[in-house]
């Protein structure tokens, strides 16, 4: 997480000078506000002294806090917040607010947690950690100019903090600045040489710059350097040696040398992951070795004429999309567009140098084969684009989509004989990649009656439709950015058209290959004439963590 704390020095200066503590502190109080006692024995500690009922007020609140580190020690955020809420209902003050703050960060909850840091910024000295963790808490909503701002501020207090050099040097590596990014990150690197996160960071840059090499090799030492952390810098446990070993198994994939990325995706996934990132680069450490694995143990099928044959063979930068039409459902209701709306998109996505690899009415088999190939082959794409066309449903708050011989019904394990959209995202999540997932379906409960009756037919299994994914770069590694374009808003039903093609597809292929558009305007179009084509019935949607201009067909 790459942050620290403020320790309220006035608030422990009150508590000695409590009588109710003179026979315990001793051994109680030492123990509950150390910053370098054990996780369990400051928590124990704390405990005590909570259960003396003697304090109250601000005397009481340091106790809490310091709780409150305990757990933060341990990453349980529900702890760390639930303790850092009861201290400043006791007494406000400016450590406490950061320490929320951070906690909610490290659950990925970013506005909550830029709320507590401004809360923390009005309420004490000018702190350049405060502007330093709020950066980061601006830098997770994808907001980089205000990140680079704060961090500037933060810099400008404390100018020999290498975590702030190298966090600018985060958000300007995201805006596109690799040369800016590089020098900052350089400066973190000649601050502080123990620390394994910069180097962790510059191994992106050098993988973004094609000098795979330089990129395994600051990797490595990160690796090394991540297995004894500096104490004085609070981390989700395990969060830095899980982030070193999956940038190193990227690098090791961009070389082609296969066993050793298996081998670091594989450490990867020892750790416990408490931290949104963290949890979010096991997911990518998961699928990429599920594919590596798969890989070596399954012949590759031979592939169509449009897509490359294997990983290894795909040139590094190239444009790849993999396009998927499924009409002929066996056991729901069929769809005539689909196939015809994915052979569209196909061609228009050629027309502008993407290498495309198609699927028309797929079974799951077929469809986890076409993915998976897809996904082991985009390790060295750029530009990633999925296209999807035909039943989708959302269960449980994930998105799923439906190949042609799904057969629903209650009581059974259905969403094993769906293809997990959070799955495709996880495959395709790299910093150096962007990613562009474009689907034309609903995402419905297949078991949920329908509410309301639809107008023509539609794309989901009931007239309920798709729910917003619940975040979006805040995963293993932010990437170059993602968006996800849907047919149609959360909650409501894409509808297959009475043409040739849906009414999202048709405007979808006129605009694709517009030269000189940008992809979200593109998508602007898109959505406007869809809107005006049908009567506002259907209203498509986005949601973007993009972090600059994306143009598919070239200027």
């Amino acid at each position: 997480m790459r942050r620290s704390l403020l320790l309220p020095i006035p608030l422990l200066a009150a508590l000695w000078t409590s009588p109710g503590l003179a026979q315990s502190k001793s051994q109680l109080g030492p123990l509950c506000t150390t910053e370098t006692a054990p996780a369990d024995q400051m928590i124990a500690a704390c405990n005590k002294i909570i259960a003396l009922k003697v304090f109250s007020g601000s005397q009481l609140a340091t106790i809490y806090f310091w709780r409150a580190v305990g757990w933060n020690k341990k990453g349980d955020y529900t702890h760390v917040i639930a303790d850092a809420t009861e201290a400043l209902r006791l007494a406000p003050a400016q450590a406490i607010y950061n320490l929320r703050g951070s906690a909610y960060y490290d659950k990925g909850e970013y506005e909550i947690a830029i709320a507590d840091f401004n809360d923390a910024i009005k309420s004490g000295a000018p702190s350049g950690t405060l502007f330093h963790n709020r950066g980061n808490a601006y830098r997770g909503t994808g907001d980089y100019a205000k990140a680079i701002a704060d961090y500037d501020q933060a810099i400008r207090l404390m100018p020999k903090s290498a975590l702030s050099w190298q966090n600018r040097g985060i958000s300007k590596e995201a805006t596109g600045d690799l040369d800016g990014a590089l020098g900052d990150i350089n400066e973190a690197i000649r601050l502080d040489p123990a620390l394994a996160s910069p180097l962790i960071n510059r191994s992106v840059i050098w993988r973004a710059k094609g000098h795979l090499d330089r990129a395994v090799a600051d990797a490595s030492e990160a690796v090394r350097l991540a297995q004894n952390p500096p104490a004085n810098v609070m981390t989700p446990p395990g969060s830095v040696v899980i982030a070193a070993h999956v940038h190193r198994a990227l690098a090791y994939e961009a070389k082609g040398e296969f066993d050793a990325a298996k081998a670091d995706y594989a450490a990867a996934l020892t750790p416990t992951a408490s931290d949104a990132g963290s949890k979010a680069n096991q997911a990518t450490a998961r699928v990429r070795l599920s594919l590596l694995s798969e890989a070596v143990v399954r012949p590759q099928p031979r592939p169509e004429s449009t897509a490359p044959s294997s990983a290894a063979a795909a040139p590094t930068g190239q444009r790849m999309a993999l396009v998927i039409g499924n009409g002929a459902y066996a056991h729901v209701q069929p769809l005539p567009n689909p196939p015809r709306d994915a052979r569209a998109i196909a061609r228009s996505l050629r027309d502008i140098g993407f290498t495309v690899t198609e699927g028309i009415d797929l079974d799951r088999a077929a469809m986890q084969a076409k993915t998976r190939d897809f996904l082991r082959e985009a390790t060295r794409a750029q530009v990633a684009v999925v296209f999807y066309a035909g039943h989708g449903v959302q269960i449980d708050g994930r998105n799923y989509l439906l190949p042609t011989d799904i057969a629903p019904s209650a009581g059974s394990d259905v969403v094993t004989a769906m293809v997990d959209m959070d799955q495709i995202l996880a495959g395709l999540d790299d910093q150096v990649r962007t990613n562009i997932l474009i689907l034309d379906a609903c995402r419905n409960n297949p078991f949920a009656p329908p509410e309301t009756a639809s107008a023509g037919p539609g794309r989901g299994l009931s007239a309920t439709g798709l729910a917003a994914p619940s975040s979006l770069g805040a995963g293993a590694t932010s990437g170059a950015g993602t968006l996800i374009a849907f047919a149609t808003a959360p909650g409501k039903v894409a509808l297959d058209g009475d043409g040739d093609n849906s009414p999202f597809s048709a405007a979808l292929t006129r605009h694709i290959g517009t030269p000189g558009l940008e992809v979200q305007q593109m998508l602007t179009r898109v959505r406007a004439e869809v809107v005006a084509g049908t009567k506002n019935r259907q209203v498509p949607w986005s949601n973007s963590s993009l972090l600059g201009e994306v143009y598919l067909a070239a200027r």
